[in-house]
């Protein structure tokens, strides 16, 4: 079984022969292994909505290419890669969604191998719901593919815990491997509840589901972290997340950033890395500065005055919620 470093940051390489070009993309990964990054996290469909041919892959073929350039690096890292939610049919989405059926995952999964140049992932993930399709047959199909070697680990990204759950027990009551990691969406800010996301897909790591990995052996994952950039450039931040809590907590980072000679995402990071769900952050860059800046953030350690900034924002956020219905106010 693949093990998780605590402090690992995966690199997001969403926007990879995309947004970012090939050559910067081989920049970012050179860098980030220098650095003594290990995990790079991917997906069939990234990245469909911008590529040309209305198709994912893109980011899967860029990291293949730089691994057939960089003959011996294989061994040096490890590969996170997801398949069910890209588009069959160009211009189609999410009508065409590929889905979780048997026939479907193993059709992307060896698409998703080929582009790799690799005979296994170090993790596959089911990248979000498909519940048109017999959940044991889900558990079937990827059961098998751990079997037979072509993935080394389970998860199941964007999931509701109920279903995670039901997964898992099936898995072991047909004797197949199980989900062993949940991937959702977290950070330091928190949207407000039933404030719905422009992100189609998302599943936010709720309390239940903070506690659920807690109470289990789940690894989690965690991505938009840093929220498209928001904490650098608050302009960014998506209307859902404009509500008195906010406010109070990027003031709580910007106090403890100027204690610590650091910046936002830094601290924003160091704090998920050191919380106690030991989640791995998958964060997406665009040059070698932010790269760096990333990757420094896994020396900062928050000691016990920073943490209890931090955390007595979120505690009073949470006795005020209990309080109002669970419900933020609007900024004004």
């Amino acid at each position: 079984m693949t093990v998780l470093d605590p402090r690992d940051i995966a690199l997001g390489t969403m926007y990879f022969g995309t947004r970012i070009d090939e050559a910067r993309a081989f920049e970012l990964l050179d860098r980030f292994v220098l650095r003594g990054g290990r995990w790079l996290d991917t997906a069939n469909n990234y990245a469909f909505w911008l590529d040309p041919s209305g198709l994912g892959g893109a980011s899967e073929s860029v990291i293949g290419s730089w691994l057939r350039a960089n003959p011996g690096l294989r061994d040096r890292v490890r590969i996170s890669t997801k398949v069910g939610a890209a588009p069959t049919v160009p211009g189609d989405w999410p009508g065409s969604m590929e889905g979780l059926g048997a026939t479907a995952v193993r059709t992307a999964f060896e698409g998703s191998l080929e582009r790799l140049g690799t005979d296994h992932v170090d993790l596959l993930w089911a990248h979000v719901e498909d519940r048109e399709i017999d959940l044991e047959e889900q558990v079937s199909v990827f059961g098998s593919l751990a079997a037979e070697g072509k993935a080394m680990r389970l998860g199941a990204s964007n999931h509701a815990g109920w279903r995670v759950e039901r997964a898992r027990s099936m898995a072991l009551t047909v004797g197949v491997e199980p989900f062993t990691a949940v991937q959702l969406r977290h950070s330091y800010l928190q949207p407000s509840p039933f404030v719905p996301l422009p992100d189609r897909g998302h599943v936010v790591a709720t309390p239940e589901a903070l506690d659920h990995v807690l109470s289990t052996d789940l690894r989690l994952w965690v991505y938009n972290v840093l929220l498209g950039g928001a904490y650098a450039d608050q302009a960014r931040l998506q209307d859902a997340y404009r509500h008195p809590s906010s406010e109070r907590r990027l003031a709580a980072l910007d106090r403890v950033a100027a204690m610590l000679g650091a910046t936002r995402n830094q601290v924003v990071l160091s704090w998920l890395l050191g919380s106690p769900q030991s989640p791995t952050p998958i964060v997406g860059v665009s040059t070698l500065e932010q790269l760096d800046e990333m990757m420094d953030a896994r020396q900062l350690q928050l000691d016990e005055e920073a943490r209890g900034i931090l955390e007595e924002v979120v505690e009073s956020d949470d006795v005020h919620d209990a309080g109002s219905g669970g419900s933020h106010g609007a900024l004004s």
